[in-house]
């Protein structure tokens, strides 16, 4: 049984990939479908296929952020809309990729040399190196990063610098913004703050929490496995999913 997920923030192009799929390919059961990379990083971990088609272009975390993060546990195939320029970077690197849209012809190239390295038993390749070349090759203008947060309180506008919040988190369709001296909810949905936020400077640790990461003193790992961490100016402490604790792992 050969199993995979489809990763892709547009419904469209998702249920195309889905339907070509199922024609082409009837055998492969698609184990979950993800709008998102957290959560496809998360369905990953959660249920292992052997492929995951990943489009290049998701908010927050990318499908290069999600190769990388993987580390070989699975095949990744790229969906993509960038010009043949580009695309010469993924050949390269022997990476499957499939250009927007998909046509029925390259799909079945794609589904050939997958079958061919699930026969012969191949791992996934750890792509971390190749992932960071690539994206400095194909990722967008850095959009303009968020220097201030400001949130309604009753009559009073509250100012967070962005330089001294210590985490985000999810609220339904609020976020909870927190500093050390000070929190309130924005009416701004967490995935949307995430693309103003430096991902060096600011750690998602959670589909609903980001952190910032010299904010954590420490984390902690119990029994099962799962990953807590405490920060030098809070007492809270926040949960960090299965999908992100490669990023508290010992050198």
């Amino acid at each position: 049984m050969v199993t995979a997920i489809i990763a892709d923030d547009e419904d469209l192009p998702r249920k195309e990939l889905r339907r070509m799929l199922a024609e082409l390919w009837p055998e492969l059961i698609i184990v979950a479908e993800s709008e998102h990379g957290a959560d496809a990083l998360e369905a990953i971990y959660a249920h292992t296929p052997d492929i995951a088609f990943l489009d290049i272009r998701m908010p927050g975390m990318s499908g290069l952020d999600v190769a990388n993060a993987i580390k070989g546990r699975c095949h990744a195939v790229f969906t993509t809309a960038y010009d043949n320029h580009a695309i010469a970077a993924f050949a390269a690197g022997a990476i499957d990729y499939l250009l927007k849209p998909i046509s029925r012809e390259r799909l079945v190239e794609a589904i050939v040399r997958l079958k061919e390295r699930l026969n012969h038993k191949q791992d996934g390749p750890d792509l971390s190196q190749l992932m960071a070349e690539l994206d400095k090759r194909l990722r967008a203008p850095a959009v303009e990063k968020i220097r201030w947060i400001s949130a309604s309180v009753g009559d009073t506008i509250k100012m967070f610098p962005v330089d001294k919040i210590l985490f985000f988190t999810s609220d339904e369709k609020y976020t909870r913004v927190v500093s050390s001296e000070d929190e309130a909810h924005v009416r701004k949905p967490l995935k949307e703050i995430i693309d103003g936020l430096d991902p060096e400077i600011f750690w998602q640790i959670h589909r609903s929490v980001v952190v910032r990461a010299d904010a954590i003193s420490r984390a902690h790992r119990d029994e099962m496995g799962r990953v807590t961490v405490e920060l030098r100016d809070s007492k809270e402490t926040l949960k960090v999913s299965q999908a992100y604790a490669w990023r508290f792992k010992p050198m």
